[in-house]
């Protein structure tokens, strides 16, 4: 998720390298998708890794399970998010929603899919929170907690494994 952001992409540019069979990157700006794109299909041209390219909110639970049915992912690395604390402070309603509730809606589709791993990315700003931009990661965290302690009691995976629900501060 947020394939398209600083994080996204240069996530994008490394798991290309390990050439998976394919990779889904879900991105809500059409420009930086568009981007995106246009430069994996020039750097990496000689790849037979599979990229599949979806504008979409991660908000949109319905689409969002349309796209894990079809695309059927082993590994989500959720991404997406409003990083920069100023926006955020003037914009918190919509900070929140798009930082905390699509960590929601992220975790209940791959605990419902049984996807392998959710790997969140979160900030440094989640520590000690002193905005609403780092309150929002720290209540994304505690959901991927909440997620990754339910999965262990429940133990659903095919294999017998629950999906690991795991989280990396940047900052």
């Amino acid at each position: 998720t947020g394939g398209g952001g600083s994080i996204g992409s240069e996530l994008c540019r490394q798991i290309i390298q390990l050439s998976p069979k394919s990779i889904t990157i879900l991105e809500i700006n059409e420009y930086f998708l568009y981007n995106l794109v246009q430069e994996i299909k020039e750097k990496f041209r000689n790849t037979n890794v599979r990229v599949i390219p979806k504008l979409v909110s991660i908000l949109d639970y319905n689409i969002l399970e349309n796209i894990f049915k079809t695309t059927k992912p082993n590994i989500i690395f959720h991404a997406a998010a409003y990083k920069h604390v100023p926006l955020v402070e003037k914009n918190p309603l919509i900070g929140i929603k798009n930082n905390v509730f699509s960590t929601e809606v992220i975790c209940k589709l791959a605990e419902k899919h049984l996807i392998r791993q959710v790997i969140f990315i979160s900030s440094d700003k989640a520590v000690r929170p002193k905005s609403v931009m780092g309150a929002s990661k720290r209540l994304s965290e505690q959901i991927i907690n909440a997620y990754s302690e339910k999965a262990l009691m429940n133990n659903k995976l095919n294999d017998g494994n629950p999906t690991l629900f795991s989280m990396v501060r940047f900052g």
